[in-house]
């Protein structure tokens, strides 16, 4: 069993995220917790995290995944830039916790020509920052394209950032589709062999969701750019293939495909006939 959802609109607020995703046949769901160019997030309203709550467990939902904005960048060359991204960070971890247990997860970041050991180390510090022993969210690390200069195109990348990070029990990974295959592990031709090595390098323990996306980009191309289901360069078959390995069962997966709310609800409805 997997659950299945799209991205929403955190501007809706939590209990009409909720009624889209079971609307359009999810059981987990994602947002940005602001803007994804960045600003200021939209004031909690008690009321709405209480129904939302009553409704995820109606709809027997599994955990969700918010995602930090584009804007942050944990390793950017500029201190106010880096400031700006733990600042960021620590305020969604505090509001995340009126919704407890569940997912946040963010880009690692682009070094932007510092080099890759100083954007690990610059992010690790983030983390390390933003972190607290109370909170009951688990920060994701997303698996990256290598598009331009960033960290965490490969595996090695990430376990380097997770070895850093001191409260290890409040980190994992999320794991994009397109993007380890636009950065280079052939998911296609060799699933079980990419999952082998995840495994050795980052432990299978630590990926907590998934980002279930086709890509229009052949394999290695590092360009990050997401198709529907079907529709791209990776395909239905291998993404069958993803949605029943032993390896992903339990997990969210989250479809970040250039689509509407009725190619969605079809993808998810495809998706869950694919269960063998």
């Amino acid at each position: 069993m997997i659950y299945i959802g799209t991205h929403s609109s955190s501007s809706r607020g939590y209990t009409d995220m909720a009624e889209q995703a079971h609307r359009i046949g999810a059981d987990t769901f994602a947002f940005f917790t602001r803007n994804p160019r960045g600003g200021n997030a939209k004031k909690i309203s008690e009321q709405d995290i209480k129904t939302f709550l009553t409704l995820s467990e109606k709809y027997h939902f599994g955990a969700f995944v918010a995602h930090a904005p584009y804007t942050m960048n944990p390793c950017a060359a500029k201190p106010e830039l880096r400031e700006f991204a733990q600042n960021m960070m620590i305020d969604d971890l505090n509001r995340l916790e009126y919704t407890p247990r569940n997912y946040y997860n963010f880009h690692p970041g682009s070094h932007v020509g510092q080099g890759i050991e100083t954007g690990i180390a610059y992010t690790a510090a983030m983390l390390n920052t933003a972190l607290s022993p109370e909170q009951s969210t688990i920060v994701l690390v997303e698996t990256m394209a290598g598009k331009g200069t960033e960290i965490g195109r490969t595996f090695e990348e990430i376990r380097e950032i997770l070895d850093r990070v001191k409260l290890s029990d409040k980190i994992g990974v999320c794991l994009d589709t397109c993007h380890i295959w636009d950065g280079g592990y052939d998911i296609v031709h060799n699933l079980d062999a990419v999952i082998q090595k995840f495994d050795s390098i980052i432990g299978l323990n630590r990926l907590k969701a998934v980002h279930l996306n086709d890509s229009m980009n052949e394999l290695n191309s590092h360009k990050d750019r997401h198709q529907k289901i079907g529709q791209g360069c990776i395909g239905s078959d291998a993404l069958k293939r993803v949605v029943n390995h032993p390896a992903f069962q339990g997990l969210p997966f989250i479809l970040e495909t250039p689509n509407d709310e009725e190619g969605w609800a079809k993808e998810i409805a495809m998706i869950r006939s694919w269960f063998e």
